[in-house]
């Protein structure tokens, strides 16, 4: 097939087929990935001490029952996963992604001695486990590019 071919060309035959199948498959794999997350992490919750965030909402969301509010936050955080997985009302799911992380946010504020061993650098593993959720707002910011049809163009024509 490339026998003929120089190597350069080879590559950019190789690169342009990996680019493609990334462009086809990625919004779709990452919109599973993420459903995956809020699936899983919302039905940990849901088991009292099987959660490793359970200790951290109890602690930053003091001012409501945590006994209620993990719950809800499950279901939340499942309805936000099952969403995501099925391609469900994408609208709606990613408006409940948004309403939801400012929250993982808090204990930032709320509880520093937990999240940070130097601020702003030092990182506990908490801090570390809330940090990552910048990861999870951009793909949801990715994802919402994308509910009016949007997609991945691997070769964007040039602009003149």
């Amino acid at each position: 097939m490339f026998m003929n071919q120089p190597i350069t060309k080879q590559l950019q035959t190789i690169d342009l087929k990996i680019t493609r199948w990334m462009a086809q498959n990625g919004l779709r794999l990452m919109r599973v990935g993420l459903g995956i997350i809020f699936l899983w992490f919302g039905a940990l919750k849901l088991f009292p001490s099987l959660s490793p965030a359970e200790d951290l909402v109890r602690r930053t969301i003091f001012f409501i029952n945590p006994d209620l509010f993990i719950p809800v936050l499950a279901v939340w955080e499942m309805a936000i996963g099952l969403g995501l997985l099925f391609g469900y009302q994408m609208r709606l799911t990613l408006l409940l992604l948004f309403l939801q992380m400012p929250g993982t946010a808090l204990p930032l504020f709320i509880l520093p001695e937990v999240v940070w061993t130097s601020f702003p650098f030092g990182l506990t593993l908490e801090g570390q486990y809330i940090v990552k959720n910048l990861v999870l707002i951009t793909a949801g910011i990715v994802l919402g590019g994308t509910v009016r049809g949007g997609y991945l163009e691997p070769e964007p024509k040039k602009k003149d």
